[in-house]
């Protein structure tokens, strides 16, 4: 049952992955997709592609009978579902065998066994494979801490970590409902919680003939909400600890009669002990690392598999090699608790990149990328924009190439999780693989920016003089003459920009060999510009320099001088070291990446446009979403940190905190109401302001 043209039942980065492998292959794809995937980097790169009718982007992607209908009419012959919606779906896998297409992936009896975590537990259990404690009633619970999981799906979503009796029934609450909105089913369960213990994972392969092979183990202990975010191959592990792995893996594929690519995962405790967490049925988001470790394809080898083929050798005795350390790319801001973000990705480029979605033949970086230029980041879907990884003769070498490409990455339009990954990757715990699940709990250190807040003075000034270079190339007349060139000289440039800290004001002066004969940057502590200059006033000799920032002031003040400025380049010299900085202006934004990092600026209007004035004490909704539950009541009194409501967006639950001690005067929201960026969700006075 030769594959001749192949359906991915995905979108993303997952769907072009699997494109790639069958182009290598000369196998003919078919692309799905919703109405707001139709201009993705997916739909294009297929041989056909048919959209998904219907009002839910997500939901288009659920449809059983909508996907079986393209493969019809495009003439599929198999369908691969990637990972995500419907991968571990056992209906849509025997829905598609019903139809007498190729499923690549395992049986739908083998998904359905291990889809039910409650029920895997007690199957592997019998078969060997060592369990934590687990418990289905909140009555039956036997100490803490514990963690609520969702007894279908998986992804970090419908886990909540509970330390007291208090806290249960709330956190099962939640988990439920996060469930029901990933998966459908808001089932959950609870088991033991280990502190500090690391997240590993065995890759398994089966064929139709009876062989399991384990390809090796995969560190994923670096998580936010339960979802990794670094993970490495082969990872650092004792030879006796690896084998019991393998060993433990290979049983539960036995267990289920296993074809295909899987993945057992497992907690790892400080004292060697392992202990199995789930079996997913699909292939992994970090299969990157183990195809870069081992050399092989693993698309490739599940459509053999697929086709009835058994295993090459190579998978089965696989040949190892170097060591590989993947980051998953987010669109989401680390310090506002992982808050997802949305817009369009005006610029994403990153440099050294030897391979996409395919194999290295020597050390680099290989991209594995659902989004490119201009590429829309909504609400609909997960945050996860890309996958970045290194592959490298040792893990040191690795992490510090991938950390190098991350800090070079011109990544313009939506928040990221870039400096964070950076950070981690840096850090001496993660150099001396003192990993656990709690990592990130304990290292707020890397949650802070690339660019040192002193440094970001620099960066104001060279987008502002990027700016006005551009401004002026585009004049229609005296376009040769120096950017802020003027016929009184000593009056300064002067250009508001929004920073990470707020607003600032750069004034800088040229002289009339357009060299840099003084600068500022202030920050704008009030409406009226108290704490900076006044629009107008005079930069004296002795103020050369910079005077501050809204962040910085107080530090050392370097002496720059001027390079060269261009639209799209500015190199300033500080204190006698050159720094080059590349500026991308997309509207009023600028995007500005020098030697430390990226800083994205906002320039701001001389003449604002009025607004309408919120009221004091507004919270506003921080990306679209549908308000699930509003748990207070107006005229209620609240201290800070209370729970006002939730809100869900790209099936997450987030919770919305009162600011202050004080009295809700205003829910404008229902439960069930749908927000947009910026709605007001409540409004929250200090007690001596409540009415």
């Amino acid at each position: 049952m030769t594959i001749n043209r192949l359906l991915v039942a995905n979108r993303g980065e997952i769907a072009r992955r699997v494109l790639a492998t069958c182009r290598r292959l000369g196998v003919e794809t078919v692309a799905v997709h919703s109405e707001a995937d139709a201009d993705a980097p997916h739909v294009a790169e297929a041989d056909q592609a048919v959209r998904l009718p219907g009002d839910s982007p997500a939901e288009t992607y659920l449809r059983i009978d909508l996907i079986l209908d393209a493969a019809r009419r495009t003439g599929a012959d198999a369908v691969h579902p990637g990972y995500g919606f419907l991968a571990e779906n056992a209906e849509f896998a025997a829905a598609v065998i019903d139809a007498g297409l190729t499923w690549v992936g395992p049986s739908a009896k083998a998904i359905a066994a291990m889809g039910d975590k409650v029920a895997a537990k007690t199957l592997l259990a019998d078969a060997g494979v060592p369990m934590l404690p687990t418990w289905t009633e909140p009555g039956q619970v036997g100490g803490f801490p514990v963690l609520v999981k969702a007894a279908s799906g998986g992804g970090g979503r419908g886990m909540r970590v509970v330390r007291d009796a208090a806290g249960l029934a709330e956190a099962i609450a939640s988990a439920r409902r996060e469930a029901a909105a990933a998966f459908g089913d808001g089932t959950v369960f609870v088991e033991r919680y280990v502190e500090h213990g690391r997240h590993v994972e065995v890759q398994i392969f089966g064929d139709v003939f009876g062989t399991i092979a384990a390809l090796g183990v995969r560190e994923c202990s670096i998580q936010r909400r339960h979802q990794k975010i670094v993970e490495e191959a082969p990872g650092v592990i004792p030879p006796e600890v690896r084998e019991r792995l393998h060993e433990a893996a290979v049983t539960a594929g036995r267990a289920v009669d296993y074809v295909g690519a899987g993945t057992v995962e497992f907690l790892l405790t400080p004292d060697g002990e392992i202990h199995f967490l789930e079996m997913n049925t699909r292939l992994q988001v970090e299969h990157p690392v183990t195809e870069l470790y081992t050399g092989l394809d693993l698309v490739r080898l599940q459509l053999l598999v697929a086709e009835g083929e058994p295993l090459p050798a190579e998978a089965v005795y696989p040949k190892t090699r170097g060591y590989a350390v993947e980051v998953r790319l987010c669109a989401e801001d680390p310090a506002e608790g992982f808050r997802p973000a949305t817009g369009v990705l005006h610029r994403f480029a990153v440099p050294g990149v030897s391979a996409e979605f395919g194999a290295l033949t020597h050390a680099g970086l290989r991209l594995d990328s659902g989004v490119v230029d201009g590429s829309a980041v909504g609400v609909h879907y997960d945050s996860m924009l890309a996958k970045l990884i290194a592959w490298a003769p040792t893990r040191g070498e690795a992490a510090r190439a991938l950390a190098g490409a991350l800090a070079r990455a011109e990544l313009h339009g939506v928040t990221t999780n870039r400096d964070l990954l950076v950070r981690v990757l840096r850090s001496p715990e993660f150099a001396a693989v003192e990993v656990d699940t709690g990592f990130l709990d304990r290292h707020p250190e890397v949650f802070v920016p690339l660019v040192p807040s002193d440094r970001v003075p620099l960066y104001a000034l060279a987008g502002a003089l990027a700016s006005a270079a551009g401004r002026r190339a585009n004049a229609p007349v005296l376009a040769g003459l120096p950017s802020g060139w003027r016929n009184v000289p000593a009056y300064p440039q002067v250009t508001r920009l929004l920073g990470p800290a707020g607003e600032v004001e750069v004034r800088y002066r040229l002289d009339r060999t357009g060299a840099l004969a003084e600068w500022a940057v202030r920050p704008v502590t009030g409406p009226s510009g108290d704490g900076a200059v006044p629009d107008g006033s005079r930069i004296d000799s002795g103020d050369a320099g910079a005077a501050g920032s809204a962040t910085g002031a107080g530090s050392e003040i370097p002496a720059v001088a001027l390079v060269s400025a261009a639209p799209e380049r500015v190199v300033l010299d500080a204190d006698g070291v050159r720094y080059a900085y590349r500026v991308h202006r997309v509207g009023s934004a600028v995007h500005v990446d020098g030697p430390e990092g990226s800083v994205t600026l906002t320039e701001l209007p001389r003449l604002p446009e009025p607004t309408a004035e919120l009221a004091p004490g507004s919270l506003l909704a921080p990306l679209p979403g549908a308000v699930t539950r509003v748990h207070v009541a107006a005229g209620q009194r609240v201290a800070a940190g209370d729970l006002l409501l939730t809100l869900e967006a790209m099936k997450l639950e987030h919770p919305v905190l009162a600011p202050i001690d004080g009295t809700v005067v205003e829910l404008p929201v229902p439960t069930g109401g749908q927000v947009d960026t910026g709605a007001v969700l409540a409004v929250v006075n200090p007690l001596e302001d409540a009415r």
